[in-house]
């Protein structure tokens, strides 16, 4: 029988395997459970060494090491989970008194118990329903869903319901990378927020495609620039499945891009001083361009590192960080290390970055 003080040492030995490499833990403790069973030797130890290791919290990511970085500026376009209400409109000189348990930023996912995903399918509803002069609306807002009844305000020869809605949203953003093993994404490395009530729009399904720089817009201190962009919807290149306060996520459909893989950098690994990101500014033309990582925050959630730009090309041409230019990877020493996410109003020329591997972490969810 096997030695109290020894099964203290295989103890602490399994618990150490489990949290620093928990599939070779996992396959040892069956092992030892095996041979114990064998030996008929059935220990309290044991009991409690099984219940530590269902407790313990294993987090077991299976993203590559080694990924393909981005830099393409991509078309995005995000269908909602339910038809956004995005404010309020007067009918004859008035609000309609009839839908007071709406509020923006709900989303009407039925009416009269159909369900409805677009603003067509929201109208033909409604339409069906004039002659009886107002809906049973089933509303999601925090998660929670509720339910109201909705007036049809008549207009002339119009119902109307006083509601401004919305279904999808398209934007530019920037490819940050795709895992080649699995053909997962990354993008943005933020939100896509509705800008009427500012908030993070819940995703039923979305598309990334092609897009083609056309001009710049130069950041100023006091006021964020953009890239302007020609959409090619025709040429798609992947489906949005998420989106997160660190991106949007889903499948790369389309054939790899032929690049060669960056080594994915640990937190521990970034420095301070030069980087470089990867961006177009012009049609589809991924330059590279340098940067000064002057802080990291490990600690923070997304805005980890802080830079500036000090490339004179990227500077005269877009006066510093730019919408659009969200998702551009960084780099640094041969290795892909994080995305750009913010800009810094007041200095344009500053901005943050997210850690890829809270990224790679968020895709594999």
């Amino acid at each position: 029988m096997l030695a109290e003080q020894e099964l203290n040492q295989i103890q602490l030995l399994l618990i150490k395997l489990i949290i620093g490499k928990p599939i070779i833990g996992f396959l040892i403790l069956i092992k030892l459970s095996i041979i114990i069973i064998d030996k008929v030797i059935v220990l309290k130890k044991l009991k409690i060494l099984l219940i530590s290791w269902l407790l313990l919290p294993i987090n077991v990511f299976a993203y590559s090491n080694y990924i393909i970085p981005g830099g393409e500026t991509l078309g995005i376009e995000v269908n909602s989970k339910g038809v956004m209400v995005i404010g309020f409109y007067q009918i004859n000189g008035k609000f309609n008194k009839g839908a007071p348990a709406i509020k923006a930023g709900d989303y009407i996912v039925k009416i009269n118990d159909v369900e409805v995903n677009t603003i067509n399918e929201l109208t033909k509803e409604i339409e069906a329903n004039v002659d009886v002069g107002e809906v049973n609306v089933e509303l999601r807002r925090d998660e929670k869903t509720r339910t109201s009844k909705l007036e049809l305000v008549k207009d002339g020869e119009m119902y109307k319901t006083g509601l401004y809605v919305k279904d999808s949203i398209t934007g530019t953003g920037t490819l940050t990378y795709i895992d080649p093993e699995t053909k997962i994404f990354g993008a943005l490395g933020h939100e896509i927020i509705e800008s009427n009530t500012n908030s993070i729009v819940e995703v039923k399904d979305g598309s990334i495609f092609r897009n083609y720089i056309t001009g710049i817009d130069k950041s100023k201190v006091g006021y964020a620039g953009s890239k302007n962009a020609k959409f090619y919807y025709n040429t798609k290149y992947g489906t949005i499945n998420k989106n997160t306060n660190v991106g949007i996520y889903g499948i790369y459909d389309s054939i790899l891009p032929n690049k060669e893989t960056l080594e994915v950098a640990k937190s521990e690994e970034i420095k301070i001083g030069k980087a470089s990101i990867a961006t177009v500014l012009s049609k589809e033309e991924i330059k590279y361009y340098e940067i000064e990582i002057t802080k990291i925050d490990e600690y923070a959630k997304i805005k980890n590192i802080l830079f500036k730009i000090t490339d004179k090309e990227l500077l005269d041409k877009t006066g510093g960080v730019v919408q659009g230019m969200s998702g551009s990877p960084i780099m640094q020493n041969g290795k892909i290390i994080g995305a750009v996410t913010h800009v810094i109003i007041d200095n344009p020329t500053t901005g943050y970055g997210l850690f890829i591997t809270t990224m790679l972490e968020e895709g594999e969810k």
